[in-house]
């Protein structure tokens, strides 16, 4: 498995198809790919004075980090993205820029595109699983190791190997599973809905957002009667970023309604036992798979949970 950072593929992609960027050239960066990934001008929204000038005279201009007050608008302009596709990019950015640290203090981030990366789990010692070609005297396969006995020699955790096809039919049968007890599972789906719902946030964003106000016009004053307002503007910049928390927790708390809801209709609609494995049902509703030596658990991110025997 190519396991090239994921953005520089995309740039390799854009240019072997012969893309220009929007200036026109051939060269794509990466920070280009990020800007497009997170710019909500494709889906018909705006944040308003990103920037703002410092200095009039020189005319320079800085990142807006709480220096000013920002304005999101929805729906301001025609979308040319389906807002339900971008959430779900930003939802990825976020799985995939997260950092994990594993039980010996090492971090690991996001390395490899295939859907089982970062998500196999030693039940053992709780290192990550990577994923290894093996040719056995000259039989080929592809299986996953506990991280641990890969770089620590061994010695450290004695989980057992396992094969990707074995993976591939753990979540065919934990599917498959689910599928079986419709009623139970459907009625923990409707539960996990019901805490997701609960968690409302809207008045602690309307608290903040008066809080900022009055700041904002404080720190005008004071710079205008030229006093010291260092403790103003600390105390805007500390509510900025629980700002783009909360904003955070909202974006993520629609995300688990929308797989919640997307889970409940296709348990509803299957009709049929799932006989072939969907790489693409793994990378939208997985979470974790963590091996134990006699069973695995397969962890969704709607909330279910569910035992394979090994």
């Amino acid at each position: 498995m190519n396991c090239i950072p994921w953005m520089d593929m995309i740039c390799h992609g854009l240019e072997a198809d012969g893309i220009l960027t929007g200036a026109g050239n051939r060269k794509w960066h990466t920070s280009t790919i990020k800007r497009i990934l997170t710019n909500e001008k494709y889906i018909g929204d705006a944040l308003l004075q990103k920037t703002c000038t410092i200095d009039i005279l020189n005319k320079t201009r800085v990142a807006n980090n709480g220096i000013a007050p920002q304005y999101y608008v929805e729906d301001d302009h025609e979308a040319i993205i389906p807002k339900e596709i971008y959430m779900k990019v930003q939802e990825e950015l976020v799985r995939r820029r997260n950092v994990q640290a594993s039980p010996s203090g090492k971090k690991r981030m996001y390395s490899c595109t295939h859907c089982f990366s970062q998500v196999v789990v030693c039940g053992n010692c709780g290192e990550v699983f990577k994923r290894i070609h093996w040719n056995n005297h000259g039989c080929r396969s592809i299986v996953w190791r506990c991280a641990s006995r890969l770089e620590q020699g061994g010695g450290v955790c004695n989980a057992r190997t396992v094969n990707e096809k074995e993976l591939e039919q753990v979540i065919l049968r934990a599917l498959n599973e689910m599928l079986s007890a419709k009623t139970t599972y459907k009625e923990q789906l409707q539960k996990n809905l019901m805490l997701v719902l609960r968690n409302d946030t809207s008045a602690q964003k309307d608290r903040i957002a008066e809080r900022l106000l009055v700041l904002q016009q404080e720190l005008l004053n004071r710079a205008n009667n030229r006093e010291a307002y260092d403790d103003v503007a600390e105390e805007i910049f500390h509510l900025r970023e629980l700002q783009r928390q909360t904003d955070s927790d909202e974006t993520t708390k629609a995300i688990q309604m929308e797989l919640i809801k997307e889970l409940q209709d296709f348990i509803g609609q299957q009709r049929n036992e799932l006989t072939e494995f969907d790489e693409k049902l793994v990378k939208r509703w997985l979470r974790q798979i963590m091996v134990w030596d006699d069973h695995y658990t397969v962890e969704l991110k709607s909330g279910l949970s569910i035992d394979v025997p090994a």
